[in-house]
């Protein structure tokens, strides 16, 4: 079939050569033109044989609304749009809603794989009617791994962006759980091959995982890690996997505390351990380190 995809940055690139290499025709657009195979939606659409097929990979917000936007306006009933960037579910409702009106199909698709989704495949997460789902079946297909799992239609609109968001808060719990146990065992004097401690647990281990994977080869890379700074930023989709725990009652302790662990690792000098400091030499004479000590 014949694909347009919008934004050829890390993930996007690589997708249009896996899709490329099951056989199928991409035309990518992208801002910067050393990687477009065209230089304007309106060339990209005119390339396209209806019904057409658009997927977008640029950054949730206002660069997603307003790719979705210029879409509407150019394509034509029949037509559908893929959402495979990391947009929150609640914009899939509003995207839908509004393409709908122009008889424009639309399907959200949560995606994981990274780096290395061109050769393993990605996950693929879609919410959408079955119709315009069925228009898309043969990239899903082409993008998702070898075997018979890796990608599923959960739901309707925004249910495949609410999945990955899903996805995405529990990838912040696992990678908080190892880097506990890891700090831990580096503290201790008794442990002295923390390194090869992470590789034995990936075999014959229940904690044996992609993630185990990657952080011993992180640690091959810089075996205490004594490069990198202690900080670590988030996409936003942890702060929406717990927002949508609190609208809906359900207690996510492990991974609310692993975003507030990212939080404190922005903080070089907390605020709240000063009130703690100044409370504990308040009732109890604790002793206090002061600035510029």
């Amino acid at each position: 079939m014949e694909l347009g995809l919008v934004g050829l940055g890390k993930m996007g690139g690589n997708m249009r050569e896996r899709i490329r290499r099951a056989g199928h025709t991409v035309v990518g657009y992208d801002r910067n033109p050393d990687l477009a195979d065209v230089h304007s939606l309106e060339e990209l659409v005119g390339k396209l044989s209806a019904p057409r097929v658009v997927w977008v990979m640029v950054p949730a917000g206002e660069a997603t609304q307003a790719t979705v936007d210029r879409l509407g306006e150019l394509l034509e009933p029949g037509d559908v749009v893929v959402d495979g960037g990391n947009s929150r579910w609640t914009d899939d409702e509003k995207h839908a809603e509004e393409l709908a009106a122009k008889g424009i199909g639309f399907v959200d698709c949560g995606v994981s794989g990274g780096v290395w989704g061109l050769e393993n495949g990605y996950a693929l997460m879609y919410g959408g009617d079955a119709e315009n789902v069925a228009k898309v079946q043969p990239v899903f297909d082409a993008l998702k791994p070898e075997g018979d799992f890796g990608a599923v239609h959960a739901g309707k609109v925004g249910a495949g962006h609410f999945a990955k968001m899903v996805h995405n808060g529990i990838e912040y719990a696992m990678m908080q759980a190892y880097a506990e146990g890891w700090e831990l065992l580096e503290k201790v004097d008794s442990v002295d091959n923390v390194r090869e401690v992470f590789r034995s647990w990936q075999e014959g281990t229940v904690i044996r995982s992609w993630l185990l994977d990657l952080a011993v080869n992180a640690l091959d890379d810089d075996e205490h890690l004594d490069g990198l700074r202690g900080y670590a930023q988030d996409s936003g989709e942890g702060r929406w996997t717990v927002e949508a725990a609190i609208d809906n009652a359900v207690p996510l302790p492990a991974i609310t505390a692993s975003l507030f662990a990212r939080f404190a690792s922005r903080q070089d000098d907390s605020r709240q351990m000063k009130m703690i400091a100044a409370l504990r030499n308040q009732f109890g004479g604790h002793a206090v380190e002061r600035a510029g000590d």
